[in-house]
């Protein structure tokens, strides 16, 4: 990766041709030229204590450029492993840094005092003024859900107090233009504050990057649903309210005090709108006819909103499983060489021994040969192949899972990652999938994970084709048994991109088996989890 180039000096700009020339200059082929060209006048424009009215018009011009050049630069960070590398840390810090001073350059504008009060266009302007510093601090907000990576300390209570300023203004409500809306539809500030605390409440640290940008997109189309409203004095309160004095979005309603800083958000409109989306999703509508887009199947759409459904109905759902404190160290490893190599205790010998080996194969096998003599062989042959595994404390438990954490030492983890965990209590080795995951301030690591159901066992597994002479060469593969007591099928996991409905694969473990692709009960950036029948009996190996 390109390393982030040094900042350039402030672009003074002191009239409004010579900004929009400025602006339209701007090398937008070019991403990190484009970058530098932003910030330096971004700076410009805070250099100036009093800014005159043509800035705010500059930063409405701005708008387009900004949002995509920041999205060019969000391309090297998001849906990557973390802790993110240096240069991907850097991008994300300066990304975040430009958003944060597009807000002050328009709360300057707001600031500087050059706008009388009462007459209805000065109205108008302060109403598009805060929905802008509304708007682009939710930008910094986003960006850190996108890189995983925890908020700052005070990043809700600026954004609360935007809100509160509108209040105060009376312009909570009142329509203003939005140039990035894809439908060219009027906003107001209500709807992006509220459109922010949906993506917050929707739990974007569980979230895959498709899945945070579809909440993203439908928050952004529903949030006018939402109606939000003072807490009155004596009344009953919902299960979670907004809290104007405290750093975080939605909370519950008993850990709230202050009753004047309360408010309250009326998602009826919007739960009914759940309601008949997911209803006309069952009737076959298209998803791009119901406005969730044309870029998602309905499969996806189906599973995205049962998930919001709770907690966008504010809703407080049971778990399914209860949770317990725990303690003690957890072993965990990824990547399909080294979990394979944890869960069979050997390394991999494939069937097909004419089949080109990789080269790690080749010298693991003339360094090591195929047994395992004592624990310290055992261990040196696991560091020098990159198959060691990091110690996580365990926090929590469910009787499917655990919250763990870990400090910044130790490998790369993605969400929806599978992961091969021998748990604290335990000496068999599980497989699990990483569906919470999240970067502390500090640089250490919070992941919930998910353990698959049943004992695993490794195998070798090749997809045949109709010439049984250019049959693929075997790779490593899992094999999870059927759990009848909560009902899971016997089901395979190999590598993605494997499934095809009907494919035949041979699954050698000892004994020789050929079964026939069903269905994907399940996935991640690097595994297919798929159901599957048996189409021979058991030969001899």
């Amino acid at each position: 990766m390109t390393p982030v180039l040094p900042p350039v000096a402030p672009q003074i700009i002191n009239d409004l041709p010579t900004g929009l020339q400025f602006l339209d200059r701007i090398p937008l082929a070019s991403p990190q030229k484009a970058q530098r060209e932003i910030d330096s006048f971004l700076d410009g424009l805070l250099l100036i204590k009093n800014p005159p009215d043509f800035h705010l018009e500059l930063l409405e011009h701005a708008r387009l450029p900004l949002c995509f050049i920041e999205e060019e630069s969000a391309r090297h960070y998001i849906n990557k492993p973390v802790p993110l590398s240096r240069t991907e840390d850097q991008l994300l810090a300066r990304n975040v840094a430009t958003w944060r001073k597009v807000a002050e350059a328009y709360a300057r504008c707001l600031r500087s005092g050059t706008m009388r009060r009462g007459d209805e266009l000065t109205r108008e302007r302060e109403a598009l003024i805060l929905h802008r510093c509304i708007y682009y601090r939710g930008q910094a907000i986003y960006e850190h859900h996108r890189a995983r990576r925890e908020l700052p300390p005070g990043y809700w209570l600026e954004l609360h107090d935007f809100f509160a300023k509108a209040e105060a203004r009376g312009v909570e409500t009142l329509p203003v233009p939005d140039a990035l809306d894809a439908l060219d539809r009027s906003s107001h500030c209500t709807a992006a504050y509220v459109g922010l605390l949906l993506t917050d409440l929707a739990g974007p640290y569980s979230l895959s990057i498709r899945n945070q940008g579809l909440v993203r997109r439908w928050s952004g189309n529903w949030s006018p649903l939402v109606l939000l409203r003072s807490a009155c004095p004596g009344e009953d309160l919902p299960a979670f309210v907004i809290d104007l004095g405290q750093d975080c979005g939605l909370r519950p309603s008993a850990e709230c005090l202050q009753m004047e800083t309360l408010r309250r958000m009326d998602t009826s409109r919007l739960t009914l709108r759940l309601r008949e989306v997911r209803q006309q999703l069952r009737q076959k509508t298209p998803p791009a006819e119901l406005g969730l887009g044309e870029d998602c199947t309905s499969g996806q759409c189906k599973r995205l909103l049962d998930h919001l459904n709770s907690p966008w109905s504010q809703v407080r759902a049971p778990r399914r499983l209860r949770r317990r404190p725990a303690s003690g160290l957890a072993m965990l490893c990824t990547g399909f060489d080294a979990m394979h190599y944890h869960v069979s205790n050997q390394l991999f010998n494939p069937p097909d021994k004419d089949h080109f080996r990789t080269l790690r194969d080749v010298e693991a096998l003339h360094a090591f040969g195929e047994t395992v003599e004592n624990n310290h062989k055992l261990k040196s042959r696991e560091e020098l192949l990159g198959f060691s595994a990091d110690a996580w404390e365990v926090v929590n438990e469910s009787a499917n899972g655990f919250r763990l954490i870990r400090s910044l030492d130790g490998k790369k983890m993605a969400h929806g990652q599978l992961l091969a965990i021998c748990p604290h209590e335990g000496e068999r080795i599980l497989l699990a999938k990483a569906t919470w995951l999240m970067q502390e301030r500090g640089g250490g690591l919070i992941a919930g994970v998910e353990a698959l159901p049943g004992i695993p066992t490794a195998v070798a597994a090749r997809p045949l084709t109709q010439t049984a002479t250019q049959s693929e060469a075997y790779s490593r593969a899992f094999l999870l048994p059927a759990v009848p007591v909560i009902g899971t099928e016997e089901t395979l996991i190999v590598p993605p991109g494997w499934f095809r409905q009907r494919r035949v694969v041979e699954v050698r473990n000892g004994s020789l088996w050929r079964v026939e692709l069903q269905r994907v009960i399940d996935d991640g950036p690097d595994f297919e989890r798929i159901s599957f029948i048996r189409v021979n009996g058991k030969n001899g190996a």
